[in-house]
């Protein structure tokens, strides 16, 4: 009985035997190239890992994408954002779109090399771009990403006057008024040039620290061309908020129209150069109500437009504008707080010239309706511009604030220069 046992163990381990060298030559066979001097090369083989991944790296595309921002950034540019470049290829496909998929048009240039947006893109809004590029072999290579432009919070935009393309007259300056206050006038002001063809400096001056006005010395030259510069984008304007503006704008100046109202005289003169071409006879501010002095600017103009005392402190008892017109015709704004130049119809003719009765306006002999060519007002109004200059005195106001309107020549050139943060 032992010795049986002993049989069977035997032949069990003789089957363990053969089953093993049967794997192993089996083994040797599914690693074996056929060479027996391969099988102690220490791994150095053409078969090693690291000529695997050399291989594999010469089946990749050489094309180098890059897109601007770079993915996750946060408070991007909405001027330079989303460009999109390649070196070492060109590229195929770009697509660009916001959170909710819509999808942002752009331009691929000539050479397909760059791609840009088409416009300006939105603030506080998020976007992904694909791109995609092949080399010179035909083999592609992916990039994407995705970022989140800045916010209003985080940012500031300057509303300015005159508008790009516009024709104003010789007074007109160059007014800027930021949405938030600007802590950093230095660098802000830095970031706007204002230039002339006539070549006259210019310096700007800040009233506060949500507005900057950009001026010469004296008026503007006639028939000049005046160049507003906007490069904010990506200004620190105060803590965390930057500004977004990168834009250039031009404007005109035309004829040289400055007007001089005499409320002694009651009469005011309209010059060209110096001068005179027309004589008006006006009524200014009473004497309880009188008009300011100064140097104007007009800054708009409405062919009709209705005056209500309430909006400007004039009230009676109950409360109620002490007048209320609906229709004033040829109105031209000279301050913010409400002085005009500006046609009456419901006055007496003999006013003009005579008697000083407004509450601080300077009134013109007009029609209803304002269609009547023959009136001082129709004529002021057609031969004016946004930008002429009313000069006024002889009325025992005070001077008008320099910054109550457009109204910044009643500093002195030293007074203005010495408001500039640079």
């Amino acid at each position: 009985m032992e010795k049986r046992v002993m049989t069977v163990s035997k032949r069990r381990r003789g089957l363990t035997v053969a089953s093993a060298l049967l794997g192993g030559v089996l083994v040797l066979s599914a690693c074996s190239s056929g060479d027996d001097s391969s099988s102690s090369d220490g791994g150095n083989n053409d078969t090693s890992q690291a000529k695997a991944d050399e291989a594999a790296a010469k089946k990749s595309s050489e094309a180098e994408i890059k897109i601007t921002p770079k993915d996750g950034t946060d408070n991007a540019s909405i001027n330079n954002s989303a460009a999109v470049t390649v070196s070492k290829g060109t590229l195929t496909d770009v697509t660009m779109t916001t959170a909710d998929g819509a999808e942002v048009a752009g331009q691929l240039s000539a050479d397909k090399t760059s791609w840009k947006p088409d416009a300006q893109l939105e603030r506080s809004t998020s976007y992904k771009v694909a791109a995609e590029a092949k080399d010179a072999d035909g083999l592609v290579a992916h990039e994407n990403a995705s970022f989140t432009t800045v916010s209003p919070a985080n940012s500031f935009i300057g509303n300015f006057t005159p508008e790009n393309g516009s024709t104003v007259g010789v007074g007109m300056p160059v007014s800027i008024n930021f949405d938030k206050a600007i802590t950093n006038k230095a660098a802000v002001q830095k970031g706007i040039t204002v230039s002339s063809s006539s070549g006259q400096e210019v310096v700007g001056h800040w009233f506060n620290a949500n507005r900057i006005d950009f001026r010469p010395e004296d008026y503007w030259k006639e028939n000049s061309t005046v160049t507003l510069k906007l490069a904010l984008d990506g200004v620190e304007g105060a803590s965390g908020v930057y500004g977004v503006q990168q834009k250039t704008v031009t404007f005109k100046i035309g004829r040289n129209q400055v007007s001089y109202v005499d409320a002694k005289t009651k009469q005011m003169k309209v010059t060209h150069n110096g001068a005179t071409i027309k004589t008006i006879p006006i009524s200014a501010g009473s004497p309880e109500n009188k008009t300011y002095e100064g140097i104007m600017v007009m800054s708009e103009k409405f062919k009709e437009t209705r005056m209500n005392g309430a909006t400007v402190g004039f009230t009676d008892d109950d409360g109620k504008g002490e007048y209320d017109i609906k229709d004033v015709p040829h109105a031209i704004r000279l301050t913010n707080s409400g002085t005009f130049l500006h046609g009456n119809y419901w006055g007496a003719k003999s006013i003009f010239g005579s008697v000083n009765t407004s509450h601080g306006c300077v009134g013109l002999s007009d029609t209803k309706g304002a269609n009547d060519k023959g009136t001082a007002g129709y004529w002021m109004y057609n031969n004016s511009i946004v930008g002429d200059v009313v000069v006024v005195k002889n009325t025992g106001d005070k001077t008008v604030a320099p910054d109550n309107g457009l109204n910044g020549w009643n500093l002195s050139w030293a007074d203005w220069k010495a408001g500039s943060a640079i």
